[in-house]
């Protein structure tokens, strides 16, 4: 068997075309390895419209890259002819081992395509020798066209959180399907606020589904998520997910801690002996610190007692009770909080908690919960981190749903 007729067998050629040609450049570092594919003087051509064998009118050479022979970067090079079919006039035949417009075979951009997801892309350029820029065209190009094709026909359910895009106060905003047990993220926008609504919105019509179908929405406080979601999604009802709750009550312990830090010695270690839950591991310097802090009646320790009791309300195992705990919860930490100008914080938070109550008490109805969305925000910014933040936001909502999307995303071979 020719050396040519070994290349075409590899590359999956199927007539008219075949490897012509083969030639090693050593000269240059790295090594190339050209490969020419042509076909027959007098060959007939399938029209990309409709399938039928025209002959060619001109042609035009191109090249691509595919993957290493060996040590060797290998690149194919063809002159892709123009037909004139009878019934679609004249147009560019495609080569069946590359997608339009690009410059890498199908099976280069399948190998691009397993490795991204398992590294940075800088580190996936670097491999294979090909500028990371080059490389993103690629991945959002496949990442596009697999979110193109999501239906949505059957939503019912969403959350929404924001995530950091890079340092500052730049975030996107991600949905899921709350219904979806395995790659949630079903979009992801710039921003965050009313517009990130009428965005998913538009997205989700997009998709063949209808807004007025969702029935629930879950997501945090914010004033702005939550008029949208009223507007937007008018028959739905919105659920504050837990997650937000404490969320605001450590936050409110943590500005106290500053404000008392700033009149007052407090005990080393305090920081982490608050922001740690009841149910997690302390060090012996963190529970030293808590005796220490409610011993002598600190601002911070009264806070952090509001916080705890949280806990004892979450437990409840219907909305009557919680209800309840939640009345007496709300009376023992207004007492805690009182007559204390560094309590504010936890005061604000208590009025915050007794605005949203509504949609806080429709969790012990709803089996819904972010709790994923949360987990997967972990990741997305460990990716973020892993690969020393993105050039641009477009970059980082395609590694949104590149890690947490239901979408297969390799390019078939």
């Amino acid at each position: 068997m020719l050396a040519e007729q070994i290349f075409a067998l590899g590359l999956g050629l199927t007539p008219p075309w075949k490897v012509m040609s083969q030639r090693l450049d050593t000269e240059h570092t790295p090594t190339k390895l050209h490969l020419e594919i042509g076909a027959d003087r007098g060959a007939l051509y399938p029209c990309p419209e409709c399938g039928t064998a025209c002959k060619a009118h001109d042609f035009k050479e191109y090249t691509w890259r595919h993957l290493n022979f060996f040590q060797h970067h290998c690149y194919l090079t063809a002159r892709l002819p123009r037909i004139n079919c009878p019934e679609h006039g004249i147009r560019r035949v495609q080569a069946p081992w590359a997608r339009e417009g690009s410059r890498f075979t199908l099976l280069f951009e399948q190998v691009v395509m397993s490795l991204v997801r398992e590294m940075p892309v800088n580190a996936v350029a670097r491999h294979v020798e090909v500028t990371d820029k080059r490389l993103w065209r690629i991945v959002r190009h496949d990442v596009s066209k697999a979110i193109a094709a999501l239906d949505l026909k059957s939503l019912k359910a969403i959350g929404l959180d924001e995530t950091a895009s890079k340092r500052g106060h730049n975030y996107i905003t991600v949905f899921i399907d709350l219904d979806r047990s395995d790659k949630p993220v079903i979009f992801a926008t710039p921003g965050k606020g009313k517009d990130c609504l009428t965005k998913f919105c538009a997205f989700i019509e997009a998709h063949e589904g209808r807004p007025e179908n969702i029935v629930e929405v879950v997501c945090d406080m914010s004033p702005a998520f939550l008029s949208a979601v009223e507007q937007e999604f008018k028959s739905a009802s919105v659920t504050v997910d837990w997650f937000h709750v404490v969320q605001l009550f450590t936050k409110a312990v943590d500005d106290v801690r500053k404000l008392e830090a700033r009149q007052t010695k407090l005990p080393d270690h305090t920081r982490w002996a608050v922001l740690k839950g009841a149910e997690k591991e302390r060090t012996q310097h963190q529970e030293n610190a808590l005796l220490e802090l409610v011993e002598q009646g600190f601002a911070t320790a009264k806070a952090y007692r509001v916080k705890e009791l949280l806990r004892w309300v979450r437990r409840a195992e219907s909305k009557q009770a919680a209800k309840w705990r939640i009345t007496h919860f709300l009376k023992h930490a207004a007492e805690y909080a009182a007559n204390c100008p560094l309590l504010e914080p936890v005061r604000s938070a208590l009025a915050s908690f007794e605005r949203h109550l509504p949609r806080i008490l429709h969790r012990w109805h709803s089996l819904h919960t972010n709790a994923r969305l949360e987990g997967y925000n972990g990741l997305f910014q460990a990716a973020r981190a892993r690969a020393r933040g993105y050039r641009n936001v477009e970059n980082f909502i395609t590694m949104v749903y590149l890690i947490a999307a239901p979408i297969q995303v390799l390019v078939t071979s």
